[in-house]
């Protein structure tokens, strides 16, 4: 009990740092990082020439290269079974997981090595608190991730797993858990199993769920039906805890905290450069995981960071939570065209201030249109014919150039729309 108390208060203290203090701690620690993540043969590789002494800002950790999640499969299968960016050595890893892809992900010794710690305290549990863990426990990490969390903070688990609706029913009759941590759906079937069994379940009041979207309408239908409290929480298999949700008085605060062992970059989907605070691109994470560090990894999930800190009195960066895909690549006449070359297209005209590809009209007759914002889409001096032939140099396509206001586009992290009609 007393660890889970110290272990609370320690989480505490973290969360609620100065932002200034947080920031310049974490900067301290990214030459050692790197020098830990280039003794992996891996990311010897892919840092080849990099001081690990000169990154200590984030300016100097925008100039090195991303790894994007889609990366990594083609890296286990050239260097099995982690692709060489473990920095622990296999055989001495607390656990191997298989994720879809398959791709292979590690888990070391330490405690709360997923970093679900914090997610789960925000929900309000703690030590003494019942928790019925339905992620699955067969090859993938998700279970292990609230198990290491509960074992932190002195919480008992059920470890339910997924599927056999009526036993996780009578599980929760029987057991009396205080919160269920799972994927959004499951818990609804079992809020509707449980109902259509008439078994009383009402212990359950909190419910931390990920892996799935939750709409308002669906966390309303948790309130409606008994469970008054929800938070959901962004993480991934590579990653672990990336940001969650929080409460204030009950009610869930706007946008989702940082976890405090990551550093946190909002780039323009197909590169590595960061965008403006409040613009959507793609999240690039770099954790000091001790067994597998990773720089500058892109998930290929969109979000936006949102200023200023949380209500609830964490002071880290949030964000607006996951808005969709990064990856916007589509095929035009029979040519893949990638966010990447647009980019590639803005970085040769500097009078363009942001861009979006899009392709319209109907399947075998595909009309390309680059939206171009520029200062004054009035000036005859920005040439639209230069920045066609740019275009077609790097797609190998015709397009059309509009020019328009700036803050004309959308600001949802398309770099390439596809609007054609397939009726």
């Amino acid at each position: 009990m007393a660890d889970g108390k110290q272990a609370l208060a320690e989480l505490d203290a973290l969360e609620r740092r100065d932002p200034q203090q947080r920031e310049e701690q974490l900067m301290q620690r990214l030459p050692q990082l790197l020098a830990r993540a280039q003794a992996a043969p891996g990311w010897a590789r892919i840092l080849h020439g990099i001081d690990a002494q000169a990154v200590r800002s984030r300016a100097g950790l925008a100039q090195l290269p991303v790894t994007r999640k889609s990366d990594l499969k083609e890296l286990q299968t050239r260097e099995a079974p982690f692709g060489g960016l473990n920095s622990t050595p296999v055989r001495q890893l607390r656990r191997l997981f298989v994720s879809p892809g398959p791709i292979y992900d590690p888990e070391g010794h330490c405690a709360d090595w997923w970093r679900f710690a914090s997610p789960m305290k925000a929900l309000g549990l703690a030590a003494g608190h019942i928790v019925q863990n339905c992620f699955a426990y067969h090859f993938t990490p998700a279970a292990f991730m609230v198990e290491g969390a509960a074992a932190k903070l002195g919480c008992a688990v059920i470890p339910a797993g997924i599927g056999q609706t009526e036993l996780q029913v009578n599980a929760m009759a029987a057991l009396k858990p205080d919160a269920y941590v799972g994927t959004p759906s499951f818990l609804k079937i079992i809020i509707e199993k449980a109902r259509e069994m008439n078994a009383d379940i009402g212990s359950v009041q909190r419910a931390l769920v990920s892996a799935e979207a939750l709409p308002p309408s669906l966390r309303n239908w948790f309130h409606e039906h008994g469970v008054p409290h929800v938070l959901q929480l962004y993480a991934s298999a590579d990653i672990g805890n990336i940001a969650y949700e929080t409460m204030s008085e009950g009610a869930v605060n706007p946008g989702m905290v940082l976890d405090e062992e990551l550093i946190l970059e909002v780039v323009r989907p197909g590169t590595g450069d960061p965008v403006a605070e409040g613009e959507v691109g793609e999240i690039v994470v770099t954790s000091f995981n001790p067994d597998y560090p990773l720089l500058r990894f892109g998930t290929g999930d969109l979000s936006a960071v949102i200023a200023g800190a949380s209500p609830c009195g964490r002071t880290n960066m949030r964000i607006k939570g996951w808005m969709g895909r990064a990856d916007q690549t589509t095929k035009v006449r029979g040519m893949f065209v990638h966010p990447s070359q647009v980019a590639d297209v803005l970085r040769r005209h500097g009078d363009v201030i942001k861009a979006r590809l899009v392709v319209s009209g109907e399947m075998a007759n595909d009309i390309m249109t680059l939206h171009c914002e520029v200062g004054d889409p009035q000036d005859p001096a920005i040439d639209a014919a230069a920045v066609a032939g740019s275009l077609r140099e790097l797609t190998k396509l015709r397009g059309e150039v509009m020019f328009v206001a700036p803050g004309s586009l959308p600001n949802d992290g398309k770099v390439i729309e596809d609007a054609r009609k397939y009726e």
